[in-house]
């Protein structure tokens, strides 16, 4: 806005501040804590997750499948 009567160029219009563009936000890329348990997406079985200790480095119990997040 040269003037500063609002009449800037075309398509300049509000910007977003830098590091809260699409695709980023709370929450991106945190841990989910030391609680609740780790899940076998191929049998269902659930472990106590263990705090330090990612779910998808454990395996299975049952059928040796990586875990995930429950």
């Amino acid at each position: 806005m040269p003037r500063g009567d609002g009449t800037g160029p075309r398509g300049d219009g509000p910007r977003e501040p830098r590091g809260l563009g699409r695709g980023q936000g709370r929450g991106a890329n945190q841990g989910v804590g030391p609680g609740g348990s780790c899940v076998c997406p191929a049998c269902g079985i659930k472990v106590a997750h263990q705090a330090g200790v990612p779910c998808y480095s454990m395996s299975c119990p049952k059928c040796g499948n990586k875990m995930i997040r429950g």
